[in-house]
């Protein structure tokens, strides 16, 4: 039998509340598939699976908070019969014994279930079980609530919209601080200039239509992702003291919430995908992410973040290292700007790119010359749609 636990979906994760079950007691699931919906401080997030087997036992119900590390799960491997789980064992067994002992079978109610019915005034023999053996789950009396004529309640105090954002305000500082407390970080920065990858992207986007075009962004991130092939000790993770390097190049790109606060999900694997691809990618996961919809995978597995300002920001990020990683690139507004080159002076656009780094891991020498490289990739952009 093999426990599926809520995952951790981030430093600034302690908790989440399951909002649904995408699986049944008895399905074959895959490693990958969305197996459950988790609401976290700063999305609903779809929770995948990380192995096959078959689905035994649903421990977790609908609307229960959970800390992470909680098994919501069991899965069963092929030929295994189901048993049940160590958590619901002393229920089960009670429920039985008080079955012997009555002429007639006592339904099988859960606690969350039994408790949300005395709140909404509903009588338990009323609600007509969905679960296992026809027990009544938390989301049998939900159901039935629904149904219920709403009674007239007041208008929400002051400042009840805004709890999910003080929640999200919240996790965003607590993961900073830890950030703060924990990684010695160093920085160094690098005025790169973008003449040519502005002129060859405005080159490639008057041969395709208005929906394929390319962003900067596109060309940023697989610089960065480029130039972390050859210093993968910005890549990775230090948990415990101990630096571990990222089997994969998988970019956590900030992304701002229009109520405010921001989430990094990843780009999986974004050394290995043209730059038309990893457009597509990165404005579906804007897309999602401003509508709270994105998958674990997406938010437990960036090896590196990546904050791009914009035209709206300023020239220069310094970046808070999101821990358990190790570094994070930043880069500020393009800007125009004068340049010394060839012996001559141009204005040139030009953009400062910034590496906030763990010192425990590398040193501002090698993060420099990260910077150079990724300097050096931007002046070639052809060869970066591979």
């Amino acid at each position: 039998m093999i426990e599926f636990k809520l995952p951790s979906l981030g430093a600034d994760m302690d908790e989440g509340k399951l909002l649904e079950w995408k699986v049944g007691v008895g399905d074959t699931v895959k490693k990958g598939q969305v197996v459950a919906v988790v609401d976290t401080a700063k999305a609903a997030v779809e929770v995948e699976c990380w192995q096959d087997g078959i689905v035994g036992e649903l421990i977790a119900e609908v609307g229960q908070k959970m800390s992470v590390g909680t098994v919501m799960a069991t899965l069963l491997e092929p030929g295994e019969k189901p048993q049940p789980h160590v958590g619901a064992a002393k229920p089960v067994a009670t429920a039985e014994a008080a079955g012997a002992a009555a002429p007639a079978r006592r339904r099988m109610i859960s606690p969350a279930a039994r408790k949300h019915a005395e709140e909404k005034g509903i009588a338990l023999d009323t609600i007509e079980g969905s679960g296992p053996r026809g027990a009544v789950t938390l989301e049998d009396v939900e159901r039935v609530a629904a149904a219920k004529p709403a009674p007239a309640i007041p208008p929400p105090a002051a400042g009840a919209a805004g709890d999910k954002a003080a929640e999200m305000r919240k996790a965003i500082a607590a993961a900073m601080a830890r950030s703060k407390r924990e990684i010695p970080h160093y920085y160094v920065a690098e005025d790169i200039p973008l003449a040519r990858a502005l002129s060859w992207l405005q080159a490639q986007n008057a041969t395709r239509p208005m929906p394929d075009r390319l962003l900067p962004a596109a060309l940023l991130l697989k610089a960065v992702a480029l130039a972390l092939r050859r210093y993968p000790e910005l890549n990775g993770y230090c948990r415990e003291g101990v630096f571990t390097a990222g089997q994969r190049i998988n970019l956590g790109v900030a992304i701002s919430l229009r109520q405010g606060g921001l989430i990094a999900p990843a780009l999986l694997d974004a050394d290995g995908k043209n730059l038309a691809r990893l457009m597509q990618e990165l404005a579906d996961l804007v897309k999602r992410t401003r509508a709270g919809s994105l998958k674990s995978s997406e938010l437990g597995e960036a090896t590196i973040t990546v904050t791009n300002l914009g035209d709206q920001g300023a020239q220069l990020v310094h970046g808070v290292i999101y821990p358990p990683q190790v570094a994070l690139v930043g880069f500020g507004r393009v800007t125009e700007r004068p340049w010394a080159e060839d012996g001559g002076l141009k204005v040139l656009p030009v953009v400062t790119a910034s590496l906030a780094a763990d010192h425990r891991i590398s040193d501002g020498h090698r993060g420099a010359l990260f910077l150079r490289e990724l300097a050096e990739l931007l002046q070639h952009p052809e060869e970066l749609d591979q």
